[in-house]
């Protein structure tokens, strides 16, 4: 009987420590005020900044903490990152990166004078989340990455420019009609601050120029978009670290 007890009690102890673990793991949720996600995008990009640096080609790496090799190389936060207003888009130029007498971009889509861009270009995509008080992106996702994956520029990536034949394709009064449901304006903002070369080779070593990131609210925000990849992009951040290999007006 008493070992009866003492299994019963045993076993209540477990469940009971399980239970108080189980309550102890929070799960986050997504904040209904949309000021609270603007937020927790602006600290998840400035622990960024501080957390990452570039590399002697322009990649984005994060900081390790056991190899000491980076411990004199400069945080993104040191290297001049400008902060666009009311968008809270963030670009850093990479200063030895730069064509010495680059294209000016126009990357309104919807300008006479638009610029086709052929880039180099890994973006990734990250939920800032608030974990225990801590607010940082998440693990991060891959919306494109020619520079680990095809190895080759891509022309006119859709996230820059839709085309209009896939506009008038779409179904009547959808979406699907609308630029912004492919276009990510905020990367289209950012771009605007750095020149372009006339004309490299796809064959041509890259230096990537720079560094755009861009908060959920200067993307897709809580509205509906194209399904690039199987995943829900609402609420999403994106950092686009590019290099334009050539830029001329749109056909």
């Amino acid at each position: 009987m008493k070992k009866i007890f003492l299994y019963i009690l045993a076993g209540s102890l477990c469940f009971s420590a399980c239970k108080k673990d189980e309550e102890e793991v929070q799960t986050f949720v997504e904040p209904e005020d949309v000021a609270v996600r603007n937020t927790y995008d602006d600290q998840a990009i400035e622990k960024f900044l501080n957390d990452n640096y570039l590399d002697s080609q322009g990649n984005i790496k994060a900081f390790s903490p056991t190899d000491a090799s980076d411990d004199n190389e400069k945080k993104l936060s040191e290297l001049n990152p400008v902060k666009l207003m009311p968008s809270g888009v963030v670009y850093i130029v990479k200063s030895d990166a730069q064509p010495t007498d680059g294209v000016t971009l126009d990357t309104n889509s919807a300008s006479a004078t638009a610029t086709q861009i052929r880039t180099m270009i890994r973006a990734n995509y990250y939920l800032a989340t608030s974990t225990n008080g801590t607010v940082a992106f998440n693990p991060a996702g891959s919306l494109i990455n020619t520079i680990n994956g095809t190895g080759s520029p891509i022309t006119d990536p859709l996230f820059y420019y839709v085309k209009q034949s896939t506009l008038d394709a779409a179904a009547a009064g959808s979406e699907a009609k609308k630029r912004s449901y492919y276009e990510i304006e905020g990367f289209q903002e950012g771009l605007k601050y750095f020149k372009g070369f006339a004309n490299m080779s796809d064959v041509d070593k890259y230096n990537l120029q720079g560094v755009i990131i861009v908060p959920s609210r200067a993307a897709f925000a809580r509205d509906a978009h194209y399904n690039y990849n199987g995943y829900s992009l609402k609420n999403i951040s994106f950092v686009f670290n590019f290099q334009i290999y050539k830029a001329n007006q749109r056909p």
